[in-house]
Formats: C-alpha cells, structure tokens, sequence
C-alpha cells in the first residue's frame, strides 16, 4: 500500500493488532495471577495453578458466538491459551469475560462406538456432572437434569502464516476452588479445510480459570 504522494505507507509494515487486547503475533501480554493465587489458597486444583508473567501470542482465534458476543483467543506455545468475551472483537473493546485455560489431557476414541460414548446423544460430555478421576464438576452450560446440548462454532484460527477454520464442539463444567472456580472445557476439534473426520480427532480436555480485565494487560 503506498499513500498518495509516492512512497510506502509505513502503516502497512506494522504488525496488525487481534482482538480487544490488541496484540499482534508474536507480541506479549502480561498476565497477573496473584488475585488468583490468593483465591485458591488451600484448595487442591485438578493441575498447577498458571503462575504469572508474559505470554507470548503465537496464534490469535476468534468466532461469533452471537449477535452481541465475539469470542477472541490468544494461544502460546506451552499449549495455553487466554480467552475473552467482548461484543466486537475489536482492539480496545470493553471485555465482558477473561478466563486462561491449559491443555490437562486428551482422549482418543478407536472408533464410533467410541465416540457415541463422549459425544452421542447420551454422552458423558452434556452430562450434569463430569467425573475426571475423582474431581466432580457440574455443567456450567445448559440447564435441566438431563444431558444438555453440546455447544458449536466455528473459529477461525491465524498462526501468521495461515488461516484456519476450526470447527469447534464442547461442553463447560466447573467446580468450587476456594473463593473462585476450576473451570474444564471438553473439547472436541474439527479443521474444516482438511475434512478430517471426527473419528480422526480427539477429546482434549482443558483446566481453566477467571481472571479480571485488570490482571491482564499488552505489554
């Protein structure tokens, strides 16, 4: 792009700021987890609490969940990412909900009956209450005592030098962790582009945690 007298627009070589943080690939955030800390003093987390410090974005991820509401997420390469709710996605848009999760485990159904179990219509994901090895977590998603539907969207994910479609299935659950909650995002992955069947992906299972708008600042 060249402005109108000649010469390059100078604006062009500057990296293009994502979401309502507005940072661009390759930039950091500073993230503070001592309000965190404090509120799950005591408590036994399903994994080690995230400690504080800069996270370096790797991968920037956004979807419409609805009319008013922009799913943005920031990834890293130590499997995390920082995920926030705003109405536009737009750099410096007002933030509703700020939660960081991490990669805990995953699953890898050999085949469809397999699958059935996780994710058909009587899964254990959309279930009330989700055992992970002695820890309970009741559905935060969906209402009712019967199993409630699973959660899609598509996420269009940039890593710099390409963008993909994720189409995107879960079910949220969370349990009491002191004075906060331990949250777990059941999460099962489809790359559009590639066609990859879902007897070909995994359930990845997530531990996450609510931060404040002002734990969270671009460096």
């Amino acid at each position: 792009m060249f402005s109108l007298f000649g010469g390059k627009d100078k604006s062009a070589d500057l990296p293009v700021e994502r979401g309502p943080l507005g940072v661009a690939l390759g930039g950091a955030i500073e993230i503070d987890t001592l309000a965190l800390q404090a509120d799950a003093a005591g408590t036994s987390p399903g994994m080690e609490l995230p400690e504080g410090g800069n996270f370096i974005v790797v991968a920037y991820g956004e979807a419409r969940l609805d009319g008013e509401t922009v799913l943005s997420r920031y990834y890293d390469e130590d499997d995390r990412l920082l995920q926030t709710l705003s109405a536009s996605g737009k750099p410096g848009d007002a933030i509703t909900d700020i939660s960081l999760y991490s990669a805990w485990d995953s699953v890898v159904p050999a085949d469809r009956a397999e699958w059935d179990r996780w994710a058909g219509p009587s899964g254990l994901i959309g279930q009330p209450t989700y055992d992970a090895d002695g820890l309970i977590f009741q559905r935060y998603w969906g209402e009712g005592s019967g199993r409630a539907q699973l959660v899609e969207f598509v996420e269009d994910v940039d890593d710099g030098e390409r963008v993909r479609q994720i189409h995107q299935t879960c079910m949220l659950y969370a349990r009491p962790l002191g004075a906060t909650q331990e949250m777990l995002l059941l999460n099962i992955e489809r790359d559009i582009a590639e066609r990859a069947s879902r007897e070909g992906g995994a359930v990845a299972f997530l531990l996450g945690y609510g931060l404040s708008p002002a734990d969270v600042r671009r460096v």
